[in-house]
């Protein structure tokens, strides 16, 4: 089992993550887009109970997904930067921004959503699982 750490761009958040990930989603839907500033969003959706906030405390925002379904949305209240998000239509998991991890090198997405609203420059190799929009 992997432990993965991260934080968010000041350093005034901090969390560890333990046990494996369910899932490494990368997700194309103009939310996703708008959050990250580019092309897609990619999640670790992980146990609520993997995941420890270390350092730091979060600051919480709910808006409506896409899909019609409620998303609870936490960050650092200094700079800003998106930690995890909470589907309230899964139980016990966060969508944790992957980009937020102190070590990348090793994901490998392992599924692809709201394919449809995909930049249509954007090339990449195709997961096993690929949806045209929520999953």
């Amino acid at each position: 089992m992997q432990e993965r750490t991260g934080g968010c761009q000041c350093g005034e958040v901090r969390y560890r993550i333990s046990g494996e990930p369910l899932v490494l989603a990368i997700c194309h839907c103009r939310e996703c887009q708008r959050a990250s500033g580019s092309a897609f969003g990619m999640s670790l959706v992980t146990r609520k109970e993997h995941f420890v906030l270390e350092r730091g405390v979060l600051k919480s925002f709910s808006r409506v997904a896409d899909s019609g379904r409620t998303l609870i949305c936490s960050f650092c209240p200094t700079c800003g930067t998106r930690i995890h998000h909470e589907p309230q239509y899964l139980a016990n998991v966060y969508n944790v921004r992957a980009g937020t991890l102190d070590d990348t090198s090793a994901l490998q997405p392992n599924l692809q959503a709201w394919t449809a609203s995909q930049q249509r420059w954007l090339e990449l190799p195709d997961p096993a699982r690929t949806h045209e929009r929520q999953p």
